[in-house]
Parts: C-alpha cells; sequence; structure tokens
C-alpha cells in the first residue's frame, strides 16, 4: 500500500519556516558577533539587526518603535506590566498569555459571536473610572479566528485617557496592523523562526525602561540570526490569504452539511482558522483519530493543549463544558489546498460516523 503523506492544518500553533526565512537564519548564524559589542565584526551586526528591524516595520506597515522580543508572549508581558496604566481591561476572550501574566486585570464581555462590542467596554470604563485605563483586545482569536472590531474600539480607549494593546500574533502580515498603542507580533505564525517577535510601540514614554538592549527596553543579547529570519517572513507574499477565505468558506459549508457546528460562523473571521464542533465526538477522540489518519489538528491554543479544562475562548461566547469539549480547530497555510479540504472533510465524517 501507498504511504499516504501527513496533512498539516495547525498553522495558528506554528507553521513550517519559509526557504527565504531559513536561508536568512543561516546567514545570520554566520555573523556570529555581538551587536552590542563596539568592535568591527559586532558593529557590521549591529547594521544588520537594525537594517532587520526596518524591513519588518516596512512590511507590516508600521512607522513607529519595534523592540524585538522572543516571541508574542514576551511581549504581551512587556506591555501589560511596564506601562503606567492604573487599571488593566482584557476580553474574556484573550490568549492565555494575557491570563497568565494580568490575572488581576477587569474582564470585558463578549457576544455570542466571540466580539467585544463598544458599548461593552464603554460600560466597563465608565464603572471603574480608571484615569489611564490599558485595554487588550487580540484582533484574530487564536482559537476561533474572530476578527474584534478594533476600528471601533481604539477611539473609546482613547477618549478615555487609556492604552490599546492589540495582540495581532495570528493576523500581523495577512491584515492590516491597527491604530493602537501597543501591538505584539510573533515570527513563527508568519513562516519565520520561532523565537523571536516583537512589540512595536507608538510612544516609547509610556513603557518603564529597565536598562540593556533594545534602547534600554529588553536586556540581554540580541537574536540576529532570528531577527533576519523574521524580517525575510515579513516580506514573503501572501496573495494565497484570498485562497484560504475560499477554502475555509468551502470547508464550513462542508461541516454543516454533515451536522458538525461552526463556531462564530456569521461573525467576521480571518481566513485562516476555524473551529468545528463534532456532536457526540470528544475533542481528544478527534484528535487522535484526525492523527491516526495523517492529519494534524488542534483543540485550543497550543499554548494550553496539556490541559483538559474546557476553552475559556468558547465559554466566554456561551458554549456548554460539554460543546467546548466537542470542538477542533483547523487552521491554513500557504500550501493548504483544495484536496487538503477534501480529505479533511473526509476523515471528519467517517469519526463522526
Amino acid at each position: 500500500m501507498m504511504k499516504t503523506s501527513r496533512l498539516y492544518l495547525d498553522h495558528a500553533a506554528t507553521t513550517p519556516i519559509l526557504p527565504e526565512a531559513r536561508t536568512a537564519v543561516a546567514e545570520g548564524m554566520a555573523r556570529w558577533a555581538n551587536p552590542s559589542s563596539p568592535h568591527a565584526e559586532g558593529r557590521a551586526a549591529r547594521a544588520a539587526l537594525e537594517e532587520a528591524r526596518t524591513r519588518i516595520k516596512a512590511a507590516l506597515g508600521w512607522d513607529h518603535h519595534l523592540i524585538f522580543t522572543s516571541g508574542a508572549s514576551e511581549a504581551i508581558a512587556l506591555a501589560l506590566t511596564r506601562t503606567q496604566a492604573d487599571a488593566v481591561f482584557v476580553s474574556a476572550t484573550e490568549h492565555d498569555a494575557v491570563h497568565r501574566v494580568r490575572g488581576d486585570a477587569y474582564f470585558i464581555d463578549v457576544g455570542k459571536d466571540g466580539r467585544m462590542h463598544a458599548d461593552a467596554l464603554i460600560g466597563r470604563l465608565a464603572a471603574l473610572g480608571a484615569k489611564m485605563p490599558l485595554v487588550a483586545v487580540q484582533a484574530a482569536n487564536n482559537e476561533t479566528g474572530v476578527l474584534q472590531p478594533l476600528d471601533d474600539l481604539v477611539p473609546v480607549v482613547r477618549k478615555a485617557g487609556g492604552l490599546f494593546f492589540a495582540d495581532c500574533a495570528q493576523s500581523a502580515g495577512k491584515l492590516p496592523l491597527p491604530d493602537a498603542d501597543l501591538i505584539a507580533v510573533s515570527a513563527h505564525k508568519l513562516g519565520g523562526p520561532p523565537g523571536i517577535g516583537a512589540l512595536l510601540v507608538r510612544d516609547l514614554g509610556v513603557l518603564g525602561a529597565v536598562g540593556g538592549q533594545e534602547q534600554g527596553y529588553r536586556p540581554g543579547t540580541e537574536n540576529l540570526p532570528g531577527a533576519l529570519g523574521f524580517a525575510a517572513a515579513c516580506e514573503d507574499n501572501r496573495s494565497w490569504m484570498a485562497r484560504a477565505g475560499d477554502l475555509r468558506a468551502h470547508l464550513d459549508s462542508a461541516i454543516v452539511a454533515a451536522g458538525g457546528k461552526v463556531v462564530a460562523r456569521t461573525a467576521p473571521r480571518i481566513a485562516t482558522i476555524a473551529s468545528y464542533l463534532m456532536p457526540g465526538v470528544a475533542s481528544t477522540t478527534q484528535l487522535i483519530q484526525f492523527d491516526m489518519a495523517g492529519i494534524a489538528v488542534s483543540a485550543g491554543s497550543a499554548c494550553s493543549s496539556g490541559t483538559i479544562k474546557p476553552s475559556h475562548v468558547l465559554k466566554a461566547m456561551g458554549w456548554s463544558d460539554a460543546e467546548a469539549g466537542q470542538v477542533v480547530r483547523v487552521s491554513f497555510g500557504p500550501e493548504t489546498s483544495r484536496a487538503d479540504v477534501y480529505r479533511f472533510i473526509d476523515v471528519w465524517k467517517r469519526i463522526k460516523g
């Protein structure tokens, strides 16, 4: 029997490194000097690092500051712990990294569509009366793909005299950046190397410096190979996003026709992420069966996949524990094809029985 190749549909967890990014990382490894060293080798490494910084900002359409980090999680921690905000507000569907860093944050409810509405934000800010609130909202949810109405929310925060932080790990490079004060981005969601990301900052004055590298905002030796790979990934052509939208719509329809449910089907969602409920079949059972069939998918965030508790994202949207425990996430990348979608739905039907 001919062996069937594996199908990777977990790009929201991480996506394969692009050839251009691999080449850039290898070139960076050859430039072994420390970018903070004053000698000629160090200065050359510094020049390459700053060039990578400039390229990333240009590719993402960001005209302000960029602080390199080890990834989106560190960027989130930096944004949520180093401002002068007197209260932090987060949407109930934020990434686990946000909840871990700011367990003291005030939650803002979302609707059944997974979106935060401006009225809910206005009411929450007014009730607490913070003089300088920091509001954190994910641009595209990592479990459901739901897109938040950031254009409606940012003016509310600015009017309240606060700062707006957007987690754009899933959307940066695929959708335009929001008009936020602080933005987290991640290289490995874009086809870049793991272990590097950035915090985009409109005004460095809102962050407390701690000394060291990155203009005093992040100590530690700079990751030049990672930065070069990050830049190469950001510059990749993402015309495939239009195809991803068609594939996701096709899979949505096929799941519904087969008796499943699409999470937040009526909400605006990024083309690369969708979650589906298979009635009566536990997520863990589905993952095992899909894996045995050669298909890689996930249940919720990879950052919390070691847990068995129901998704806090789905619960915030009004789903029961039983329903949340029957959902898997499918996420597309640049190589995902119509044949891949057909293969997934065929296996989905067999598992459902």
